[in-house]
């Protein structure tokens, strides 16, 4: 049944054990109920909106995602889920509200800026540059590269260390995610599930602290969505925050610390995944109201 289904200081968590951190355990204190404050919030949010004409796509009035856990945000199609990450991310402009990461106020910052500060983001579509290799996609990603200016760009020695050292660490990320062998081909031939996978290694090389997944393994055969939960764990127990957009509730409970849900828009409910399935106002958000009420009688 459908209600049972919906049944920069930049310091590494510290891990507790297999399936969890320590930054994980402190949610167990934590009300199952929209808007509830978190011990340690990574994303703090507040009174976001964004309309498109006279529609109200967004309008939250306070969420705060966890550091160093997985938080997922689930809802109907429709339920402004994507257009809360493309506000905070940078990717779009809010009609009000404000937001702060890690302390620092966001509010109207470009997306560059936005990757500056460690808060980076993927694509349900994914975006890579067909035309460029698999190894070239992830040295663009580096941030702070001395050879983007023009004058350091005319002076090989003052960039050439520092390319080598990204060409590492680009190496390091496709064998972390096994796209070695595809080092030299275009990301244009690769999968669905390989881009996948090259969008997340592209992230991480911007050395984030927190990032926005939107809808990780949509249109990816079971193989590669147990290896991209297995990457997405894994980025969790070694201190990075995530945040991801999924509608796959089989993957939101098996890796979830948190759930939030939206629905129309509104956060209308929050909690540990194992509570989620039996609040009333998920199965409402699903379901549609009074769904479990019997028919009225005439006289009634």
């Amino acid at each position: 049944m459908a209600a049972d289904q919906a049944s920069s200081g930049r310091t590494p968590g510290t891990a507790a054990g297999p399936g969890g951190t320590a930054a994980t355990g402190r949610l167990a204190g934590v009300a199952p109920e929209p808007g509830v404050r978190k011990p340690d919030p990574l994303l703090v949010m507040d009174q976001v909106t964004r309309s498109f004409g006279g529609i109200t796509a967004v309008r939250v009035g306070h969420l705060e995602v966890q550091r160093g856990t997985i938080t997922a945000l689930i809802g109907p199609n429709g339920a402004g889920k994507t257009t809360l990450f493309n506000v905070v991310s940078g990717f779009d402009r809010a009609a009000g509200g404000r937001w702060w990461f890690d302390g620092h106020p966001l509010t109207g910052r470009p997306a560059h800026r936005v990757a500056r500060r460690g808060l980076v983001r993927t694509f349900q579509l994914t975006r890579t540059l067909a035309r460029l290799t698999v190894l070239e996609n992830l040295k663009l990603a580096a941030t702070g590269q001395r050879g983007e200016r023009l004058l350091p760009a005319l002076l090989p020695p003052l960039w050439r260390g520092q390319e080598r050292q990204i060409e590492e660490r680009a190496d390091e990320m496709l064998e972390r995610f096994r796209l070695g062998p595809l080092r030299d081909d275009h990301a244009g031939t690769l999968s669905g599930g390989q881009r996948k996978l090259l969008e997340l290694a592209r992230a991480l090389m911007a050395r984030p602290v927190m990032v926005l997944l939107d809808e990780p393994v949509a249109g990816v055969n079971p193989a590669l969505t147990q290896s991209l939960l297995g990457h997405i764990t894994e980025l969790r127990d070694e201190g990075l925050t995530v945040c991801f957009v999924e509608h796959d509730m089989d993957v939101v409970m098996g890796i979830s610390d948190w759930v939030a849900v939206m629905a129309d828009g509104r956060l209308v409910a929050e909690g540990p995944p194992h509570t989620i399935g039996r609040n009333p106002a998920v199965v409402d958000a699903y379901l549609g109201r009074r769904h479990d009420e019997p028919e009225a009688t005439e006289e009634e």
